[in-house]
């Protein structure tokens, strides 16, 4: 059953039909990549909303899926166009799943954010991928609210911009 969660999950990336993405999550589940760290519940579900309706050219490939007991294991290949700079992205990405009431509880997701930014913002983010303040700017960026703040200062909400690291390097061009 478990393997079959996996396979429907990953058909459906391949359809870029969240919501059937989404349809194998428990309620609470965790997510987490080296981009969007932690996600739980409906912000992981928004995450995989939010990159399946900017993923015009999303192509989605998977391998078999493995499991044993309540986790299993897959790895995936994403290609698309990163839309900032409109460079080309292959990212290749592990997945381990936990399994819990027939649904996938837990998912992470592993692969190299340092090439990911190589591909995404070519010379760029091959000099500086590597750098702490590229990749947090980077996660920043992807969040499933990427554009905007909240902060709270004595019970008053405050909405502001982000302005990026990542941005400014595509601007650099």
């Amino acid at each position: 059953m478990s393997a079959k969660l996996i396979e429907s999950f990953y058909e459906a990336s391949s359809r870029n039909d969240a919501e059937a993405m989404v349809a194998t999550y428990a309620e609470d589940v965790r997510f987490s990549d080296p981009v969007f760290i932690d996600l739980r519940g409906e912000r992981a579900k928004d995450m995989w909303r939010m990159l399946c309706e900017r993923g015009k050219d999303l192509e989605i490939t998977f391998g078999e899926a493995k499991v044993e007991g309540d986790r299993g294991a897959a790895r995936w290949e994403a290609r698309y166009t990163f839309g900032p700079t409109g460079n080309r992205v292959h990212n290749v990405i592990d997945a381990r799943f936990v399994f819990a009431g027939g649904k996938i509880a837990e998912h992470v997701d592993s692969f190299d954010l340092r090439r990911w930014a190589e591909m995404a913002l070519a010379l760029k983010g091959k000099l500086l991928g590597w750098a702490p303040f590229v990749q947090g700017a980077i996660r920043n960026r992807r969040s499933p609210r990427p554009r905007r703040v909240v902060v709270e200062a004595r019970g008053l909400e405050v909405s502001a911009e982000l302005h990026l690291a990542t941005e400014m390097l595509v601007q650099l061009r």
